[in-house]
């Protein structure tokens, strides 16, 4: 069956409510799965007023989705009052509407209302200063799911990676390669690479240090904890190989050598990737137990409003979620 998938609007003042207007009316979403808009209803106008579009959708009950008319979009309004949310403006009450947002999707998920969640671009400042106890999205939907190994993994031109640090200082970065990270790491993207359905589930591991450290003249991190991990995950049949280096990984991945890979820290891998695809990148929330996707570029406060929008990555996050959604569902009935 076609997977059931949440569509949070994401931050009001971003580019969210114009994306996910812009996809309700894409005829290619409809054979990808049944979506549900998260969030209010005036907040959606608003976003298809932008987008120039026009969808049927109707207002009903998270447990009422069944009820809704052929050809209509259900919207799952907690009843959030209308407010004023100018184009491009950070706030404190964007950020709380948002967590609000999430929160449903997740509720409902839980409920096994629906089979997964695309969420528009949020904005980690105004989360934050909305109520966002944590660093980002990613560790509040796991503390509310009560998922602990998580880790952000991005897609773009049918390349996946991870990382075994996010977002922490440069000078921090030595001291948390550690080879239980390098391990969630890999195991998190094999399981990925599964579920999006790709063929060649091969993983290359990325070195820290230029020319993977030349055999210990420039760093050990490579001999002392990133040789040793690889071999640990081979062991356990995981098809990683490395460390190699950073600055030619990408490039074998390209040729088809790899099909996913393992980054030590996030400019190391972020760069290349948005160069692949910036348009078409999505950031998986690798280890939670709801499939979660959503866009790898962020609000962008600077067009929001103005209807040029691209919703090219809001479209591949919600095409990798229902492949993603519909490999758990099949898991669980074989």
């Amino acid at each position: 069956m076609t997977p059931r998938l949440a569509w949070v609007l994401g931050d009001p003042a971003g580019i969210g409510p114009e994306l996910v207007a812009k996809s309700l009316v894409n005829t290619d979403m409809g054979a990808v799965c049944r979506p549900v808009v998260v969030g209010p209803m005036w907040l959606l106008k608003r976003g298809m007023q932008t987008a120039n579009v026009a969808a049927a959708a109707t207002r009903c009950a998270a447990d009422k989705l069944a009820e809704v008319p052929t050809g209509a979009v259900p919207v799952v309004d907690a009843g959030w009052p209308e407010q004023d949310f100018p184009c491009g403006t950070l706030s404190a009450a964007a950020g709380k509407l948002t967590i609000e947002m999430l929160r449903v999707a997740v509720d409902m998920a839980r409920a096994k209302q629906v089979d997964g969640i695309i969420f528009g671009p949020l904005n980690k400042e105004a989360l934050s200063k909305g109520g966002n106890p944590h660093k980002d999205e990613l560790h509040l939907l796991a503390e509310w799911l009560g998922d602990t190994e998580v880790g952000e993994i991005n897609a773009a031109a049918g390349l996946v990676t991870t990382r075994v640090t996010s977002h922490i200082p440069l000078k921090d970065v030595a001291a948390n390669i550690r080879p239980d990270r390098i391990m969630l790491a890999i195991r998190m993207l094999h399981t990925t690479l599964r579920e999006t359905g790709a063929q060649n589930g091969k993983i290359a591991v990325a070195a820290l240090n230029p020319h993977a450290g030349e055999h210990g003249l420039c760093g050990t991190e490579e001999i002392e904890i990133i040789e040793p991990a690889v071999a640990r995950a081979q062991a356990e049949g995981l098809p990683a190989a490395g460390p190699f280096p950073a600055d030619t990984i990408f490039l074998r991945a390209r040729k088809g050598e790899f099909q996913g890979i393992v980054i030590m820290y996030h400019d190391q891998g972020q760069i290349a990737t948005k160069l692949l695809g910036f348009d078409q990148g999505v950031t998986i929330l690798g280890g939670l137990s709801v499939v979660t996707t959503t866009p790898a570029h962020g609000t962008a406060f600077d067009i929001a409003g103005k209807g040029v929008a691209n919703p090219g990555a809001f479209q591949e996050a919600v095409r990798l979620a229902g492949r993603m959604a519909a490999a758990r569902t099949s898991g669980k009935r074989s």
